[in-house]
């Protein structure tokens, strides 16, 4: 049954709905016959309110998967919503949001609900209560509903707006209801039901069910009646009333309703939480079985997904039809449990079943397989009719019980035949099957070239019980090949093969080629299919200028050429196709005398995608199974294609280039097409290549391309929305074939066959890709007639030419081919004359019995024997063993049997099927091309059981070659037996031939890993014999049989093999044999193993000589190489390359294909003093007629303006010079030497930075040279720092003279300089004293005279500021004194003095090497040269050892000193003397200030003087006048008030008063004195002489006084620039 999607139901109104097109015409019509009895179900869908225990089931049912559903939607108004299949529909309703009393009919069109009404199900257990009848028709038509998959839309609800792109559709059945701009997009899709139940069934359970369903609802219509009033012909009004009991009833169950169905929503909304559709998924899948014939099986799975998803049973991917045969196959689904029934199972039952399960979202399947048994002996006799090859091969085998082996031959058998193209040729041969069981049939099987061959028009096979026969009905070239005819019986089979050889058929125009052959479809799409080819062999004398491509369409016989112009390359798209048809083609070779017959046409190719021919294979078709295929148009808007990804050039060649895309993710549900577009590398001009029609295929073929030109390609999607952005374009893609043609093949080799064929070999050529084989033409010597040996290209090195004359003399050449062409024809091969390879002039015969037969191994049924080669060959190689063997009971042998059918060609076999513990001898014979030998005498018994021992058997096939008078090598192969542990290695031994066992020794003391050995140390002439044994883990095994003795001699005529490497280099191993038979052979091996792998030599034999060379002589080439002639008395040779031989010989090598003339010193460069650039090498040796030829980037390069160029023959000095160097002369220069034969060449390469830094040298010297003609800098600015720790730039100049001025700038500011520079030494300088800080910036120094100027320019800032600063910093520290000790009132200074100080210089004192932590007591600080540390107040705890660390930045420099003991101690008392002096000299008597050393003053005036004492205690204050005690008086008022203040007045002067007068304070700590002269001037102004004498006598005692205070005021200057460095001025660090 077919439900809503998951969507559909969950949202108030959607745009999609499933409707099957034949499915709404049924709908249509029982609509209308609803719309008459549209009164009758009104009443009906109200049956529910008479039964609320009935509703209740009812409600829970309607919700079920699998009967019916009813959901809710989340709208504002709590609006309802039951779904009901009602009579094979499904009903989506939305109740009334207004609480209408009114109920709505269950009619087809699903009218609103009220809130009253409820879903009616068929499954519901109410409805089975109510009617019998429904009850028995309940389950089948709910069965019915789920296998037709019927959904009738609910026409009631809000349409979706309608998309743009979509096609309108209407959904009105009704005339009067309005068509809005709403449409439903239809999902489509194929269905016929397989339920079983007729539409007259169907509509018989329809009538019945709505029949009691009225009759129910009228019944139990308690206390309600409805009346319709009709207001027009298509609208009906119904109006309800009921009891207040029943609305009082149904209002409760509304109630119970909506919670019903809102705990159900929200159950599906959990079940579902993502709200979207699911792909079906297998809960359990169905699982195999087998089962013995005539039993029934049962397959089971369960599937989930939503929609529900639809299950098809498939038989080996048919799909399974019930009613084909009737009863056979029985499928059920129940609630979700689909299963598949298969009755009376027989044989033709065993086969691979699935369940495929497909929604909307997708599909999927589960396999099983069914295997039916049958009894044992119960064979049907219908398999084994005449000409039925049906039979299971196990049949007729000992699994049965029948013959273990059957004895096939063939009997008049075909031969290598044949024939033309066109032709019908038959191969034929009798089949003779050995023991005949009528009951067993063989299976005829036809190969070509090991292909099984199928029956088709141009093949067909018969069988007729005894002979089978293969018919080609029109032989074609791709016939051409090795047949072979298998006859299998069981597990045994046997085959015989001849070659088919069809040449091609007349030209109808002389000389033109033959047909191409092998016409194959490749990588076929939409818009082309890539048509390819093998070229023919036959070219008509002409070489073949291309092909034409013809193609015809299936069911039609025209035929048209797909390309206007021969194309060569053997692949070529064809365009132009239709899609969905399928074409045929065939293609034509052209030369210039015309076009060949056209080719076997090809197998018919749809122009289809891959995807979609792949789902047209895994979808055959078959009969209708009820599967829907649903589809679905595009609902919204276009989306604009995103561009494609992975574009890529996947072939290109001279005509086209293929390219290849991956479809974008961004592209919409609707399909896409592409444009291509191209343009020409490096450039953006992009040109549409598909102009007209869209591609539609990911893949296109771009044509009308510029052969050797690069293009680029992009692509870009288009729909209906738009064209897309373009792809990312393709890197730069050269037009022209990226597949060379092959070279020729090597090293043909003819060896006889039979008297009308020869065996051919050949090498491959170097550097092959995509060979498709090798064609091969043989040539009578002498005539210059070719002819082709095949014509259809073989795979492989080897091939027989049939089809010779015997007698003659042919010579072969062989060619290559690819998808390019043909290759040029190899060299020719020796002559040879076609004759049997046995006979042939020669006489032959079969080879002497082995002999020492041993066991090399024993399991309980099975032995593997080991022996020795024949003595004597017969003149030709050994072929192969036969080997018999024969049981022993009671020392009585039995009957010889035959061990292998088939020649064994190793000396070990494993014979099978023996008994265990049973007692057996062998004998083993030899064959040759001459026949078999005479088998050798019965071996010793050996019993066949199993060997347990732990350690390995013995080894086998021992043999002895280069035999030397001191030296030979033994060779083994290892132990069949093994042992229970690897194999570790080999142990040798060696004795006399005639000693005892006790004389064995081991050679080796350790194990050996290879199986081959140098022994040396051998006696000449003495006779010895070998053995080897095997050790593992275990131990050492038993030993191998001895070896043939061996006299140590070395034979005359031995030679060795010698290397050589001719005059071009060549490295070759040569051996050379005197002593060869006409049937000899050199064998060559490297460790003595067989070269299987010929890329690393070329082994060319002549006559007696053999040379081995080497085409790349390299580490992989190392090893011991030997060769072995055979059919002689074992002449062999060896010869060790190892790593030192190897340099030696690629030296040797080297230098004798390329000689060269030594140099003494390669291509060099040099900058000369004007800036000239100069190339130049040397020879060791150069003849009169050296030569040399200078090249720049690949051009020769000539002598002239630009290069001067020179050769010294006699010095080999080769020279060019350059005047400068320009941007183009950039790239690289090389001087060819050429001396006779000898060469060499070196060059150099200027480009990039190394060119860049060159042609800088160059001009930087070129100015240099320029500057140095006048006064220049030969060093330039620098610096130093003195001792004195100034700075001194400083610079050495050259070319002065007197006129020359030098002139220094700071930072563009000249500096003055007082002195003139002399130039003494050439040394300039400006020195710069206490330099710090301040002196930073940037320096400069300018020469300058009428010659010219130079400037040197030194930059003090940043990072060389700091540099110079630090080595200034450096040279103070350096110049700090030693510390000393210094007693100050305060304390204790410890100092040093340096030549001045800086910020930048770091100062850091220790005490006792701890970091000092300065406070007021402790501080440090720099007094003008002096650093300091004051200690105030010095304890014992200062005593110690003080450190001044100066860091100049880089390093610190350390002064130490030792305040402790007797140097602390008479510091410390001299600080307290100090301390006391300190404070006598605080607190002495003073005079602070405020008399002035001379006053002038006028006759009368008042005099004050004043000033202010201080001292502690308060001094005494006296006066003197003239140094003569001076008291107050009237005229001289003396005052002195607060113990400080000093008042000196006279009110009226008189020239009496003048005078010196002094201060005299005192106290305890001293006495102090302080002067003022007095001058008083006359008003007369004249004075008297003694008055003048005494004005003079004390103007010239205030002259001293003045010059005592000056003096005393000198010496308090000094006194405070004692007390600075005392400490009183001080500044902190």
């Amino acid at each position: 049954m077919m439900s809503l999607p998951f969507y559909q139901r969950h949202h108030e109104h959607y745009d999609r709905a499933y409707r099957h097109k034949a499915l709404q015409s049924t709908v249509s019509q029982y609509q209308k016959e609803a719309k008459s009895k549209s009164a009758v179900y009104a009443q009906g869908s109200t049956a529910y309110s008479r039964g609320s225990a009935a509703y209740r089931h009812a409600s829970a049912a309607d919700y079920s998967l699998e009967s019916s559903a009813a959901y809710s939607h989340d709208s504002s108004a709590h609006a309802l919503e039951s779904a009901a299949y009602s009579y094979g529909s499904t009903a989506y309703d939305h109740l009334s949001t207004a609480q209408s009393k009114r109920s709505a009919a269950y009619s087809l069109d699903s009218e609103s609900l009220s809130k009253s009404s409820a879903a009616y199900s068929h499954g519901s257990e109410s409805v089975n209560k109510l009617a019998a009848a429904y009850r028995l028709g309940a389950e089948a038509y709910s069965l019915g509903l789920k296998d037709s998959n019927i959904m009738i839309e609910d026409q009631s609800y809000k349409m979706s707006p309608k998309a743009k792109r979509a096609k309108q559709s209407l959904v009105s059945e009704d005339k009067e209801n309005k068509a809005m701009d709403y449409s439903v997009p239809i999902f489509t899709g194929h269905e016929v039901s397989i339920s079983g139940i007729t539409d007259t069934e169907e509509e018989r359970i329809k009538e019945s069910a709505a029949y009691i369903a009225r009759r129910n609802l009228l019944a139990k219509g308690e206390g309600v009646s409805v009346s319709k009033v009709a207001t027009s012909a298509s609208q009906e009004e119904h109006h309800e009333k009921k009891s207040r009991k029943v609305a009082i009833r149904e209002s409760a169950e509304r109630v119970a309703l909506k919670k019903t169905l809102e705990d159900t929503q929200a159950f599906h909304k959990k079940l579902n939480q993502d709200k979207l559709l699911h792909a079906p998924e297998f809960v359990i899948k169905p699982r195999s079985h087998t089962v013995w014939e005539k039993q029934n099986v049962k397959f089971h799975c369960t599937v989930a997904g939503w929609p529900e998803p639809h299950v098809t049973w498939y038989k080996n991917n048919v799909p399974i039809n019930v009613q084909t045969p009737p009863g056979k196959y029985v499928i059920e689904n129940r609630y979700g449990l689909h299963s598949l029934e298969i009755s009376t199972c027989d044989f033709e039952d065993t086969a691979q079943y699935h369940a495929s399960a497909m929604n909307v979202k997708g599909e999927i399947s589960a396999y099983a397989s069914l295997v039916v048994k049958r009894y044992k002996g119960e064979i049907d006799a219908g398999l084994f009719h005449a000409g039925t090859v049906s039979m299971p091969l196990s049949f007729g085998v000992t699994p049965h019980g029948y013959a273990s082996r059957f004895e096939i031959s063939f009997v008049d058998k075909f031969d290598v035949a044949f024939g033309r193209e066109g032709e019908t040729m038959s191969l034929g041969c009798t089949v003779v099957i050995s023991p005949d069981i009528k009951r067993f049939k063989p299976d005829i099987e036809w190969y070509r070239n090991g292909v099984l061959i199928t029956p088709s028009k141009w093949v067909q096979m018969h069988w007729s019980g005894e002979r089978a026969s293969l018919t080609l009905t029109h032989a074609n070239k791709e016939d051409e090949g090795l047949y072979t005819l298998r006859v299998v019986m069981g597990d045994y089979y046997e085959e015989y093969s001849a070659y088919v050889f069809v040449r091609d058929a007349d030209a109808e125009i002389p000389g033109a080629p033959g047909a191409p052959l092998d016409v194959q479809c490749l990588d076929a799409n939409k818009d082309y299919v890539i048509v390819s080819w093998k070229q023919p062999a036959v070219d008509g004398g002409n070489s073949i200028l291309g092909y034409f491509i013809d193609r015809c369409e299936v069911g039609t016989t025209h035929w048209t050429q797909c390309n206007e112009t021969p194309v060569k390359f053997a692949r070529f798209p064809v365009t132009g196709l239709i899609e969905g048809r399928s074409y045929i083609f065939r293609v034509r070779a052209v030369n210039k005398a015309g076009i060949s017959l056209p080719s076997r046409v090809s197998e018919p190719v749809a122009a289809l995608d891959p995807a979609d021919r792949a789902r047209l294979r895994s979808h055959p078709s078959a009969p209708w199974t009820g599967q829907i295929i649903v589809t679905e148009e595009e609902p919204a808007e276009g989306v604009v294609p995103g561009p494609p990804t992975d574009l890529q050039v996947i072939e290109a060649t001279k005509n086209y280039v293929v390219l290849s895309w991956k479809p974008p993710g961004q592209r919409g549900h609707e399909g896409i097409m592409y444009f291509v577009e191209k343009c020409i590398a490096g450039t953006e001009n992009w040109q549409r290549v598909n102009t007209e029609i869209p591609v539609k295929s990911p893949r296109f073929a771009v044509f009308d391309l510029a052969e050797g030109k690069s293009y680029c390609f992009r692509v870009r999607c288009c729909n209906s929305a738009g064209i897309g952005e373009p792809s990312e374009a393709t890197e730069a893609t050269v037009v022209d074939d990226k597949l060379d043609i092959p070279k020729a093949p090597g090293r043909i080799m003819p060896t006889r066959n039979t008297d009308t064929s020869v065996v051919v070999t050949w090498t491959e050529p170097p550097d092959a890709k995509e060979l498709v084989g090798y064609y091969i033409e043989s040539s009578v010597v002498g005539s210059g007639c070719w002819e082709p040996c095949n014509n259809n290209p073989v795979k492989g090195t080897r091939f027989i030419c049939h089809g010779l004359v015997t007698g003659e003399k042919y010579i072969f050449r062989v060619r290559a081919v690819n998808a390019a062409g043909l290759s040029e024809f190899s060299k020719e091969s020796e002559p040879i004359e076609v004759q049997a390879a046995i006979g042939g002039g020669l006489l032959h015969a079969a080879p002497s019995p082995p002999y020492d037969i041993m066991v090399l191994e024993s399991v309980r049924d099975s032995m593997v024997l080991g022996w020795k080669q024949p003595k004597v060959t017969g003149g030709t190689e050994i072929t192969g063993y036969y080997v018999n063997y024969r049981e022993v009971i009671g020392g009585v042998p039995g009957k010889w049997m035959e061990a292998n059918i088939k020649p064994v060609s190793e000396r070990a076999y494993r014979i099978q099927n023996l008994k265990e513990n049973m007692v057996y001898q062998f004998q083993v014979a030899a064959a040759n091309l001459a026949g078999v030998g005479t088998p050798s005498l019965p071996s010793k018994p050996f019993k066949c059981e199993e060997w347990t021992i732990a350690v390995p058997g013995p080894p086998h096939d021992l043999s002895c070659i280069e035999i030397r008078k001191d030296s030979l090598v033994l060779l083994w192969k290892e132990p069949v037996y093994t042992g229970r542990s690897p194999i570790a290695g080999y142990y040798v031994d060696i004795k006399e031939t005639e000693a005892t066992e006790e004389h064995w020794r081991s050679v080796n003391e350790k194990p050996l890993q290879k199986r081959f050995l140098k022994i040396g140390g051998l006696k000449e002439g003495v006779s010895y014999v070998f053995r080897v044994r095997a050790t593992n883990q275990a131990g050492v095994g038993k030993p191998s049989d001895i070896t043939d003795p061996v006299v140590a001699e070395t034979r005359p005529g031995t030679k060795e093999m010698v290397v050589d490497v001719d005059d071009n280099g060549v490295i070759s191993l040569n051996f050379e044999c005197d002593q060869m038979s006409p049937n000899s052979k050199f064998v060559w091996s490297k460790n003595y193993e067989p070269i299987e792998d010929d890329s690393r030599l070329d082994i060319d034999t002549k006559g007696g000589k053999s040379k081995a060379t080497f085409k790349d002589l390299g580490e992989d080439d190392l090893g011991i190489y030997s060769c072995i002639v055979t059919d002689t008395d074992g002449v062999s040779s060896s010869y060790t390359i190892d790593e030192e031989e190897m340099k030696r010989l690629l030296a040797l090598s080297h230098e004798r294909k390329f000689p060269t003339i030594p140099l003494v010193s390669e291509l060099a460069v040099e900058i000369l003093e004007k800036g000239e650039v100069r190339f130049w090498l040397q020879a060791e040796k150069l003849s009169g007629n050296a030569k040399a030829n200078f090249v720049f980037n690949d051009k020769e390069i000539f002598n002239g303006e630009k290069y001067k160029m020179k050769m010294d023959q006699k010095t080999g000095l080769v020279e060019m010079i350059m005047d400068k160097l320009e941007d183009k002369d950039e790239g690289t220069y090389t001087f060819q030497l050429q001396d006779g034969k000898a060469t060499n060449q070196s060059s150099l390469v200027l480009i990039g930075d190394v060119f860049k830094k060159l042609q800088n040298e160059a001009d930087f010297q070129k100015k240099e040279w320029h500057r140095k003609q006048g006064p220049h800098f030969v060093d330039k600015l620098g610096w130093e720092v003195t001792s004195d720790c100034n700075v001194l730039l400083k610079c050495k100049v050259a070319n002065i003279k007197k006129e020359t001025h030098i002139v220094w700038y700071k930072d563009d500011r000249e500096i003055m300089v007082d002195e003139e520079h002399d130039f003494k030494d050439g040394v300039c300088t400006l020195l710069i004293s206490e330099f710090s800080k301040k002196d930073a910036g940037t320096y400069e120094v300018i020469l300058k005279d009428d010659r010219g100027k130079d400037s040197s320019e030194l930059k003090l800032t940043n990072a060389a500021f700091a540099d110079l600063m630090n080595e200034v910093c450096r040279r103070i520290a350096l110049s700090a004194t030693d510390l000393k000790i210094q007693s100050t009132a305060e304390g204790i200074r410890l100092y040093s003095f340096v030549n001045y100080y800086v910020e930048d210089l770091r100062v850091g004192w220790m005490h006792n090497d701890a970091q000092i932590r300065f406070t007021d007591r402790v501080k440090t600080g720099i007094t003008g040269e002096q650093i300091w540390l004051q200690i105030n107040e010095p304890t014992p705890q200062d005593k110690g050892k003080y450190t001044m660390e100066l860091f100049d930045g880089k390093t610190g420099h350390k002064k130490t000193v030792d305040l402790s003991g007797q140097a602390f101690d008479e510091a410390f008392a001299e600080f307290q003397r100090l301390k006391q002096a300190a404070i006598a000299e605080k607190n002495r008597a003073r005079v602070l200030g405020g008399l002035p050393d001379v006053v002038t003053i006028q006759e009368g005036k008042a005099l004050n003087l004043s000033c202010t004492v201080w001292g502690d205690p308060t001094p005494e204050v006296s006066w003197l006048k003239n140094e003569k005690s001076f008291v107050s008086d009237a005229n001289c008022i003396l005052k002195f008030e607060s113990g400080k203040n000093v008042s000196f007045t006279i009110s009226a002067v008189s020239t009496l008063d003048s005078g010196k007068y002094s201060i005299v304070v005192k106290n305890k700590y001293g006495t102090e004195t302080s002067d003022v002269t007095v001058i008083v001037i006359s008003m007369s102004g004249q004075t008297d002489m003694a008055k003048h004498a005494a004005s003079a006598q004390g103007h010239n005692q205030n002259s001293i006084t003045v010059a005592k205070k000056k003096k005393t005021t000198t010496r308090n200057k000094q006194e405070k620039e004692e007390q600075k460095k005392d400490g009183l001025l001080t500044k902190d660090y």
